[in-house]
């Protein structure tokens, strides 16, 4: 896989991510332990999208 279709399918699962979140705040009880896991997921891959870039 090139480094665009890399970084291409990060972003795309930083947005997924981003969309599970905001369906887990709108739910009458969110479980603020996948809250807090999804959260880790998106920034371990928006550090990732980021070293991409300075490489």
């Amino acid at each position: 896989m090139g480094q665009d279709a890399r970084k291409d399918a990060l972003q795309f699962r930083h947005a997924e991510l981003e969309d599970r979140l905001d369906n887990e705040f709108t739910r009458p009880s969110p479980d603020m332990s996948a809250i807090a896991e999804l959260k880790r997921q998106k920034l371990r891959i928006k550090d990732e999208i980021a070293r991409m870039g300075t490489s």
